[in-house]
């Protein structure tokens, strides 16, 4: 269903076996402007290439709080471009929003989107991009009819919180808050991407640990799929995984580590622009469940991850203990007796980093107490053909109700 680059992963058409990766073509279409204080030049060398009329999309009031919207004001005008303003995407992005920011686009003949700030933002206005070139719901295309949009209004990102590597790919995550879902929608690739680790500092760091654990999530959940066998891509997988544990660790300790923000911030982008997921199908479990709690709690995305994956890899131990146990020796650095100690210490690790770094290990940390919602996340969220073990509802309510 999701192409090479999607925020769900790379689901190809031959799986050849369990160890062996598929066949896959790789082309890759956002330009890359990386490092600290690159975001005047790069903002300025690509409005020249866009039309005149763009929509500058952000989030809550610390764009305007921290200068950067009156700066990036400054810069639009002086690249002679009228600005409309779409602000107000909060996190977890709606699909009222995605409507507003539609008819915005059509309103004033936008020819390019500007997303200014993370992953909800970034998703909102991927999915804007599609709809405003569609006469039709894009959901119920997506989700009834099964086709995916081929028109999009050109877009670029300048990303002021990473983690989620939404401005690598096509794939966004929105809230239907009428049907109480939050599930992924494919919309428009970014013509480029702007990295500048500067636009990250004034990001309080609990908010900073979350993005940074979503990235270390995207990568084990590709990790986690098929092929199961050693490959290069999950080899450099383990490099990534590796450098965001790293850093963390450094930037939690010293916030002015300018070095450790940068590295965050392309490992986060080596997580989403597909190189992990090349000849892989993904797993992508946890993401798909915690979104339905987020659907039902609007709870913090990372926050959610760090609850659900020790207690759902624990669950999946007998099918996935071969990968579990390489991942333990490689990345967490930890090896048991045997093949199952090796896997539940990596597990164990992980969990244990989930404490050092101060996220939640339970429901009730993040004020979540009902098991109602509990259940209905269980009986609404995908289930993930890539996860080694298939689980029913029942087993995913389990999986929730044990951290509550």
């Amino acid at each position: 269903m999701y192409g090479p680059g999607s925020r769900i992963g790379v689901t190809l058409p031959y799986q050849l076996n369990l160890k062996d990766m598929n066949n896959f073509t790789y082309q890759y279409p956002v330009r890359q402007h990386f490092g600290k204080g690159c975001a005047e030049s790069a903002i300025k060398e690509e409005m020249k290439q866009v039309g005149k009329n763009v929509l500058l999309a952000y989030g809550g009031g610390s764009l305007k709080r921290t200068g950067l919207y009156d700066t990036l004001m400054d810069w639009l005008h002086e690249c002679g471009k009228n600005v409309v303003d779409f602000g107000g995407i909060l996190p977890n992005p709606t699909y009222d929003k995605v409507q507003e920011g539609a008819q915005l686009v059509r309103k004033y003949d936008i020819d390019f989107i500007l997303a200014v700030g993370g992953g909800s933002v970034i998703d909102c206005c991927k999915i804007v991009s599609a709809q405003a070139r569609l006469d039709e719901d894009i959901w119920d295309m997506q989700y009834t009819r099964h086709q995916f949009p081929t028109k999009f209004v050109p877009m670029g990102a300048v990303v002021t919180a990473s983690g989620t590597g939404a401005e690598q790919n096509n794939g966004a995550v929105i809230t239907h808050t009428a049907k109480k879902l939050k599930q992924p929608l494919v919309g428009a690739y970014h013509s480029f991407a702007i990295l500048d680790s500067d636009l990250t500092k004034t990001l309080p760091m609990k908010q900073v640990v979350s993005g940074a654990f979503d990235t270390l999530s995207h990568c084990m959940e590709t990790y986690m799929g098929r092929p199961h066998g050693d490959n290069l891509s999950d080899e450099i997988n383990e490099a990534v995984m590796r450098n965001v544990i790293k850093n963390l660790r450094a930037l939690i300790a010293n916030p002015d580590d300018d070095f450790a923000r940068g590295e965050l911030m392309w490992d986060s982008a080596l997580a989403e622009n597909s190189l992990l997921k090349l000849g892989k199908q993904t797993d992508f479990q946890c993401h798909m469940l915690e979104h339905a709690v987020g659907a039902y709690t609007d709870c913090n995305h990372g926050q959610g991850l760090a609850v659900i994956h020790p207690t759902l890899y624990r669950h999946l131990l007998s099918e996935g203990k071969e990968k579990l146990a390489r991942m333990a020796e490689r990345v967490w650095n930890v090896k048991g007796d045997t093949t199952d100690q090796t896997a539940a210490l990596g597990i164990d690790a992980l969990e244990s980093f989930i404490r050092e770094i101060g996220l939640p290990t339970r429901w009730s940390e993040m004020g979540i107490t009902d098991e109602t919602v509990l259940r209905a996340a269980a009986d609404t969220c995908l289930l993930m053909p890539g996860c080694c073990k298939q689980f029913t509802r029942d087993e995913l309510f389990e999986v929730l109700r044990e951290r509550l």
